[in-house]
């Protein structure tokens, strides 16, 4: 496999080209995944981080063809680009804004919200927005219809487990969003980190498990003993290096949210116990 370097340009198929932005590090693996798609007018999905030197390359890619710029969600790898990319180009915004809680950029202004309909139809493809949130509330997948291409922005990642967030990441609208994707007609994943991914059903049934497993586990440990979150996560997590506990503790939290609305936790003065 060929080892590409930020800012070089990677034809993935014929209306899509990849672009990697320059960070890397452990929750960006290689770095964020820009795409470009079409070729006589071009859609820019997830700019990402507002470096320059990235958004010199999308606009040398472009090459005066940018039309839309398509975010699919706020975090601060993925969108803040988007408004210097549009002040460069005069390109039409689309996405859906912040909501004001962690690590999002609360600069993005969208000219068009998504929403759960098609989004984009030129002479050369069309692009379906899918709300799926779970990561973040306001997570969008996007659909390239010409090729079961999905842009699955933070919503699937490659190489790498997604975390979940309190408040606007949500477990339960993680794992109802990804059942949502098995109705689609994939054929191929373009996540914001990582290579592209085939066979998507059984990608998506993988995380899926994944997540029940670990649920089960947080529940198990749960009965044994309560505890707070720095408690738990030492136990419930104990599979994972401890330098990943701080992100760790995002998705426990996750985790436990959706149990107690399940009825299997409660949490009282900072501490969570099994119900019953």
């Amino acid at each position: 496999m060929i080892t590409l370097e930020p800012g070089q340009t990677s034809q993935l198929s014929p209306l899509v080209r990849r672009i990697i932005a320059p960070n890397p590090g452990v929750m960006t693996g290689p770095g964020t995944n820009t795409y470009l798609v079409g070729n006589d007018e071009v859609a820019v999905v997830d700019p990402g981080p507002d470096e320059p030197s990235h958004i010199e390359a999308i606009l040398r890619e472009g090459a005066g063809r940018i039309r839309w710029i398509l975010v699919t969600h706020t975090h601060e790898d993925h969108s803040p680009a988007a408004t210097p990319l549009a002040r460069a180009t005069g390109a039409q915004l689309r996405g859906v804004a912040a909501p004001d809680d962690f690590y999002q950029d609360l600069i993005f202004k969208p000219d068009v919200a998504l929403s759960d309909e098609p989004l984009l139809q030129t002479r050369e493809f069309s692009l379906r927005a899918v709300h799926t949130p779970g990561h973040a509330c306001n997570h969008y997948c996007l659909l390239l219809e010409q090729e079961g291409m999905l842009f699955t922005g933070d919503h699937i990642m490659n190489g790498s487990t997604v975390v979940i967030i309190p408040p606007s990441g949500d477990m339960k609208d993680y794992l109802d969003s990804l059942e949502k994707l098995k109705s689609l007609p994939l054929r191929s994943l373009a996540p914001g980190h990582g290579e592209l991914m085939p066979e998507p059903v059984a990608v998506v049934d993988g995380i899926i498990r994944h997540r029940l497993t670990r649920e089960a586990k947080v529940a198990r440990v749960l009965a044994e003993a309560g505890g707070t979150l720095d408690e738990l996560v030492e136990r419930a997590y104990d599979d994972v290096p401890r330098a990943m506990f701080p992100m760790a503790k995002y998705s426990l939290w996750a985790h436990l949210l959706k149990l107690g609305r399940d009825g299997r936790a409660v949490e009282r003065d900072a501490r969570w116990d099994a119900t019953g």
